[in-house]
């Protein structure tokens, strides 16, 4: 957009929760229309900012989400990139944390805000979460710096007082407002009376960068995790799969794994058939440190690549993104394990 112009938002309603309204004669909750956006939410005309929507017809739920979806919204953004200055995009909290990590990825060299917000409870019951989501998000997508640039250039969740990088955010609670947190990374900005934004933890804008985005995947993976009194013949069947591509192997603590011999056999025979195999740790915080230990030791020696602190919706939204992308299992293990858009800490 042109200085001196007024801010243009485009609000992009995937469905969710946020988009339901009570019907007044029925008392049924009914998909809210966003085209009458402002008549249903009038605290948005004092916000000063253009607003555009665009809504799934028919609304998804977000337990529906799937990476056709995300390329429909990469399409939207692609689409719209040169007409608004940020977007907002309203979704189900089930799977915001999946969309969010994949659009980290599928949006690369992205220099405006894209913020997901949705709600716990309907924007039409009277305790809605959603209106103060909502306002908030389209306040965060476009505020500027003082040099007239975004002050948020990535890929972010809004959630009740906290904005958060998109693909280091978890759902941790169906009940509480505060449904969403971030356990490896610090917190881009806090709502309260002001927002305060904490630049030094916000991607950082760089002048003259296009927008490059992606629609390929590969979802022939799966999230396997240990336990204790994990079976042969099951691990056996799904890690030596013919159609798998790629696992998300969540371990015990720092990476850890049981000193089976048969494990490390299957581990190192789908690693050998060109699997690619991503150790995250069950911690809700922390990293994976494979050579700290013997227990992690012998993974790295099977041939399993360290995802560092990944989420499991970042391991496998990146993951989903490298294998759309045909390339060597050795150049796909190399570039789980540096950082893309923050995902990481390395």
């Amino acid at each position: 957009m042109n200085a001196g112009q007024q801010t243009s938002i485009l609000i992009i309603y995937t469905g969710g929760t946020i988009g339901m309204i009570r019907n007044a004669e029925t008392g049924a909750l009914e998909s809210f229309d966003f085209n009458h956006l402002l008549a249903n939410v009038p605290e948005l005309k004092q916000l000063n900012v253009n607003i555009g929507t665009i809504t799934f017809t028919p609304p998804i739920d977000s337990s529906d989400m799937e990476p056709t979806l995300w390329a429909r919204i990469v399409r939207i953004i692609e689409e719209n990139y040169d007409k608004y200055d940020g977007f907002v995009i309203l979704h189900g909290t089930d799977t915001m944390s999946f969309t969010a990590s994949a659009l980290s990825f599928m949006l690369e060299d992205l220099m405006k805000p894209v913020v997901l917000t949705g709600s716990q409870l309907p924007i039409g019951t009277l305790r809605t979460d959603g209106k103060e989501n909502l306002i908030t998000a389209i306040e965060i997508a476009a505020a500027k710096a003082a040099d007239g640039t975004p002050m948020v250039p990535e890929v972010c969740v809004f959630f009740q007082d906290k904005l958060m990088r998109g693909n280091r955010t978890t759902k941790v609670n169906s009940e509480s407002f505060g449904a969403f947190d971030s356990n490896n990374y610090p917190p881009l900005a806090m709502a309260g009376t002001d927002i305060q934004f904490y630049t030094r933890n916000i991607k950082k804008y760089v002048p003259g960068l296009k927008l490059k985005p992606h629609y390929e995947y590969n979802s022939n993976i799966i999230i396997f995790s240990l336990f204790p009194g994990i079976q042969q013949e099951v691990v056996e069947q799904v890690l030596l799969s013919k159609e798998l591509k790629g696992v998300i192997f969540r371990t015990y603590g720092a990476g850890n794994a049981p000193q089976k011999k048969w494990l490390i056999d299957v581990l190192s025979k789908a690693t050998a058939e060109g699997k690619i195999i991503i150790n995250i740790t069950q911690c809700a915080g922390g990293s994976v440190h494979m050579e700290r230990y013997e227990t992690g030791l012998q993974l790295l020696e099977a041939g399993v690549t360290s995802g560092h602190d990944s989420t499991v919706e970042a391991a496998i939204t990146k993951l989903m993104y490298l294998l759309g992308k045909d390339l060597p299992p050795e150049e796909i293990r190399r570039r789980m394990s540096i950082s893309f858009a923050g995902e990481i800490s390395v």
